[in-house]
Formats: structure tokens, C-alpha cells, sequence
């Protein structure tokens, strides 16, 4: 415990006994206390002795009725037996119910919070064809505002009734169209607690502005908190899949902080400073919180409960964002609860894509670009004229390999011509195995002899890596392709298993994906016609100078089957479109190869007979 903690902890205790003794009760105030006490308790006992006095039938009767009344009814989880004082009292006491429908959404408001109880996407459906309803929660507001009232209690709104000041019970938007919903809780003499929400009809984004009218002698911490309570839903067929992608984010002064949980068990992290956005997600749907006016805080946190990596393990991770109030008694929102698509999140703040993973760290200055200037553009542009995506896929595994066919080439020639130096190279190590230094001289200068690179094969290929590493991760990731068609697949985002194996393979599974076979079967013709010269997704080459290495460009494609084989469709069909390219493309330069050695061959044949030819014109 360092010297700033002790120090907040000692200032803490002092602060909590000084409150304790200044808001102590004097004698007085207590014998007066204690008079309205036994005036209550006298009232509540003649009331008692007059309900001892009628019909008990009455009462046997309900309780009989009571299970008839409540069959076939979910009971209402009961609210938590908390403390609220006067934030409780400036409440009402029904359940109110309003519903905004746009053409993207609709959103249940509930007075319970004073927010949204239910978020259902029209134009998306999970995997089983149901609407997406984003918050798993549905009892109370998934927003909240947490603060410290006068009374020492730690209030969360999300379990006080507001009063609803929208009259209309229904409302819906089209076109250009915005609308408001406001609710208030009511403390009296113009102090109140102000909630309004404005909804557009074209975005999935809403503003919240948070009023604070004459509050102050309410409200003990003059900080608050605001923040997004409610788990989010699943909405995958593979439910470990999509919940290993849930995440908590923190974006402020330009960086991304993350919190993801790797087992069970709960963490959290905490932020100081100003803060951009906060954010919690699942696989390809995901809420954020974006204040206008000032904070000094954020924090996030993650809680996994059962076995991780398990259908029925539950993924729960809630943001916040922390303000003052002290200068400024109204704190601004901008909200936005939707898919996790490029031009909707660009729409609402720049960096919001940020919580998509399309590269490792190391490569993001590479991909961020790429993915955002060239690979999402084509897809959109694309659509405009192809609905799908599957032949947009293929399409482009064809562009992306025209742009890399020099850097491909180069490598296959390269590769290839060392394959033909492997004999002499065997000589010379044999010749001098016990002088490694003329060894390497002798190597080196049949590299010059030969105008031979030998990193030729692997420059090229490493340039490309980045380019293959980024598509690896947009394809598997990507909203774009989630639930749409190709051939037998019915969801690119998503294995298309064709086969099912009456036993489960570890790491394989028990199913076996369609475009994965033929990926396979691509890179098996591919180190057939290469003879091992070349292999592998990225049209690189491999050097087959043992039998050892020669046996592992076989051994590949297999491997390659277990680790995509769960991957989704719209993945595994690129890569077969980019290998079965590949293997064209190296049939074409075998075929160049041997044409220019059939050339060298002919033309030495042709200066040896005009050798002979001169030499008899001497004689």
C-alpha cells in the first residue's frame, strides 16, 4: 500500500467521523424522535386489533386463489431491499412503459431508470431468425447515474420510478424525423432530476442530456457517475465464439485500453483524466457512451461466471464515465447502441472502429489503413452492384492478387532457381565440410555466378505478410459478411460444415467446413505442381532442399485444415480463391522456366555447331 493510498484512507476516516458528528442528532431532536415513535406504534397497534376482528375467511380465501391468479405468469424478480431516502420519495409508484420505433430500431423505455429496457435491431436477426434484442436485462433501465445523496446513500437510478413527461406511449419516426422523451424525479421547490433523450430516425446514435435543477443540497459528491449496467445479448450460433469476443474499452487522450477476460473471474479498470468514449461489445454488436461535457474518470469492468470457454458461461462488462457537477449542472451524451459497422460507427466518432481487431498491434499503422481506405470501400462500393458477397469475395481475392503478382513472381523465380543451384550446393558443402569458411565462399560466389539472391524467395513474401495477416483478421471479424449466403454456406461469418464425424477430432471438432477441404485440396495441387518449390496462403515459396522439408509442405495443408476449419466461411473462401490463383500462377512461371531452359539449351547447341562449323572452313 503506497503513501497516497494511506493518505486518501486517513482523509476518508476523518471526513466520515466529521459528517458522523455534524449530522448527529441532539437530545432534543431524539426525545422528539422518540414521542412521534411511540405515537406510530400506538396508531399501528389499534389498527392491528381491528383487523384481528374480521372474517379470517376472507383471508384463507385469497391465499387459496393467490397460485391461480399467478399461473402461467413470470414473477418480476423482486428489487433489492436498498436504502434511498429521499431520492425514493420523489418517485412514483407505477411502472410506465414507452416505446420509440425508428426504422432501424425500437427501443422500450421504462420509467424504471428512466431508460431502455429492451433494444431490438429491425434490420438484424440472430442466428436462429429472431431479432436482435441487444440488453439481456430487461426488468430496468440499462443506463444508470450513480451518486452519493445528502443522506449518505449510494443512489443508482436504475432503481427509482421517474415520472414520465412524454405523454405518448407510442412513438415512431420516419424519414428526417427526431423525437424526445424526458423523465423527472420530483424533489419539490424546483429541485429535480432531469432525463431527455432525442432520437433521430436515420442513426443508430441518440443524445441524453442530464439536467440537475437546484440539486445541490441533495446530492453529497458533487462527482457522478453514468454508465451501461445490462450484460449484452449473444446473438452467434457459436455462443463460445461470440463471447470470447465480448470486451469492455476505455478510449481517451488517443489510446485504446482493453478489458477482456481470458478465464473466469472479474477485473476491472479504472482511468483518471478525459475521456472520449467507453464502450462494451460482443462479436458484432456493441454499445457507447460518448460525453460532451467534461469527466475526470472512466471505469470499465468484466465479470465471467462458469466455465469460460463454455455455451452456458455468462460474459458480463459494464462502462462508466465519471463527471463533476459542481461547475456545470447539466452532463451531455451521445449514446449509441448497434452494429459494429464501419460507416455507422465512423458516423458517430472517428475512433469507434478502433474496438474492431483487424491486425496485431505491431501492423496496425499497416492495417488500420488498409482496412479502412481500400478493403471496406471496395466491399461498399462493390455492393452497389453485386448483392453477393460471396462473388465481392472472390473478386477480390482476384485484385489482391494482380497487386501481389510481381512481389510473387519475383519469389517463385527466385525459389525456383535455387532449386537448381540445391546439386552444385551439395558439392560444395561436401567438398569442403571441413573448411566452413571456403565453404561460404564458394556458396556466395555461386550465388554471384549465377545472379542468384538467396533471400529472393523470402523478401517478397514477407512484404505480403502484413496484407495477408490484415485480410486473416477483417474476414474473421467483419461485420460486412455476418449472415450472408454463398453456395452451400449460409453465413459467411460463420463455419460451413458440410460433414459430421460420428467422433470429435481435438482441435478438428466433429465437423468438417466445405471451403476448408477445398482450400486444402488447393494447396495440396499447389506443392504438386511446384514439386514443393512453393506453398501456403500467402503464394510465398518454401525451400524444399531436404526430404524433411519437402515432407512439411505436405504436412501444411493439413495442418492448415485444423486451424481454419472453425473459422468463418467468408475467411476459408478467400484463401481458396488466392491458393487456386496461386497455383496457376506457378504453373504459368514452371512453365516460363522451362521454356527460357529449353531456350539456353538450344542456343548452345546452335554456338557449338557453328564451333565445329569454323573450325573445318580452317582446315
Amino acid at each position: 500500500m503506497d503513501r497516497n493510498t494511506v493518505t486518501g484512507l486517513i482523509l476518508i476516516f476523518i471526513i466520515t467521523m466529521a459528517w458522523a458528528f455534524y449530522t448527529m442528532p441532539s437530545e432534543e431532536e431524539l426525545e422528539r424522535q422518540r414521542a412521534e415513535q411511540a405515537m406510530q406504534d400506538s396508531i399501528a397497534a389499534a389498527e392491528a386489533e381491528e383487523q384481528d376482528l374480521q372474517e379470517p375467511v376472507e383471508q384463507d380465501e385469497r391465499a387459496d386463489a393467490e397460485p391461480e391468479t399467478d399461473a402461467g405468469f413470470e414473477r418480476e424478480p423482486e428489487r433489492e431491499e436498498v436504502q434511498l431516502g429521499t431520492f425514493e420519495e420523489a418517485g412514483i409508484a407505477d411502472t410506465v412503459y414507452t416505446t420509440v420505433r425508428t426504422p432501424l430500431y425500437e427501443i422500450e423505455f421504462t420509467n424504471l431508470g428512466a431508460g431502455p429496457a429492451k433494444y431490438t435491431l429491425l434490420g438484424h436477426k440472430t442466428w436462429d431468425q429472431e431479432p436482435v434484442q441487444m440488453i439481456k436485462d430487461t426488468t430496468r433501465s440499462a443506463y444508470s447515474l450513480g451518486l452519493l445523496s445528502y443522506q449518505n446513500y449510494n443512489i443508482e437510478t436504475d432503481q427509482l420510478l421517474f415520472e414520465p413527461l412524454t405523454d405518448e406511449r407510442e412513438i415512431e419516426l420516419s424519414m428526417d424525423e427526431s423525437e424526445v422523451v424526458s423523465y423527472q424525479l420530483d424533489f419539490g421547490d424546483g429541485s429535480r432530476l432531469v432525463f431527455t433523450y432525442t432520437f433521430y430516425a436515420d442513426q443508430y446514435r441518440y443524445d441524453l442530456e442530464i439536467r440537475f435543477d437546484e440539486m445541490e443540497s441533495f446530492i453529497s459528491d458533487m462527482n457522478v457517475d453514468f454508465g451501461f449496467k445490462s450484460p449484452l445479448n449473444l446473438t452467434e450460433l457459436d455462443r463460445p465464439q461470440d463471447a470470447r469476443n465480448a470486451a469492455a474499452y476505455i478510449f481517451a487522450g488517443g489510446e485504446l485500453e482493453k478489458l477482456q477476460l481470458s478465464e473466469s473471474g472479474s477485473e476491472e479498470m479504472l482511468i483518471n483524466g478525459t475521456i472520449d468514449w467507453v464502450s462494451t461489445r460482443t462479436r458484432f454488436f456493441g454499445q457507447y457512451i460518448k460525453p460532451i461535457t467534461g469527466t475526470n474518470a472512466a471505469l470499465i469492468t468484466g465479470e465471467v461466471s462458469g466455465t469460460f470457454g463454455e455455451p452456458d458461461a455468462l460474459h458480463h462488462y459494464e462502462s462508466y464515465v465519471q463527471s463533476n457537477i459542481l461547475s456545470n449542472n447539466v452532463l451531455e451524451f451521445e449514446l449509441y447502441s448497434g452494429p459494429l459497422r464501419y460507416y455507422d460507427l465512423r458516423e458517430f466518432d472517428d475512433n469507434a472502429y478502433d474496438v474492431v481487431e483487424i491486425g496485431y498491434a505491431l501492423i496496425q499503422w499497416f492495417a488500420d489503413p488498409l482496412v479502412r481506405w481500400l478493403v471496406i470501400p471496395f466491399f461498399a462500393f462493390g455492393s452497389m452492384f453485386i448483392s453477393n458477397y460471396g462473388v465481392l469475395i472472390i473478386l477480390f481475392g482476384v485484385i489482391v492478387k494482380l497487386l501481389l503478382f510481381p512481389l510473387t513472381q519475383k519469389s517463385f523465380k527466385s525459389m525456383a532457381a535455387m532449386k537448381e543451384l540445391q546439386p552444385k550446393m551439395q558439392e560444395i558443402k561436401e567438398k569442403y565440410k571441413d573448411d566452413p569458411q571456403k565453404q561460404q565462399k564458394e556458396t556466395i560466389a555461386l550465388y554471384k555466378e549465377n545472379n542468384v539472391n538467396p533471400i529472393g524467395g523470402c523478401l517478397p513474401m514477407l512484404l505480403q505478410f502484413p496484407i495477408l495477416i490484415t485480410l486473416f483478421f477483417f474476414f474473421q471479424n467483419s461485420m460486412l459478411i455476418r449472415q450472408e449466403p454463398f453456395l452451400w454456406a449460409s453465413d459467411l461469418s460463420a463455419p460451413d460444415y458440410i460433414f459430421n464425424l460420428p467422433f470429435s477430432i481435438p482441435f478438428l471438432g466433429d465437423q468438417i467446413a466445405g471451403f476448408v477441404l477445398l482450400m486444402t485440396a488447393a494447396m495440396f495441387i499447389q506443392t504438386k505442381v511446384t514439386g514443393g518449390m512453393g506453398g501456403g496462403m500467402g503464394g510465398g515459396s518454401a525451400p524444399a532442399g531436404t526430404p524433411n522439408m519437402k515432407a512439411f509442405t505436405y504436412i501444411l495443408p493439413l495442418i492448415l485444415l485444423f486451424v481454419f476449419n472453425n473459422f468463418a466461411a467468408g475467411l476459408s473462401l478467400y484463401y481458396l480463391v488466392y491458393n487456386v490463383l496461386s497455383v496457376a500462377q506457378q504453373a504459368l512461371i514452371k512453365k516460363q522456366i522451362a521454356s527460357s531452359d529449353d531456350a539456353e539449351v538450344a542456343d548452345t547447341k546452335k554456338s557449338k555447331r557453328k564451333g565445329k562449323g569454323s573450325k573445318k572452313k580452317k582446315k
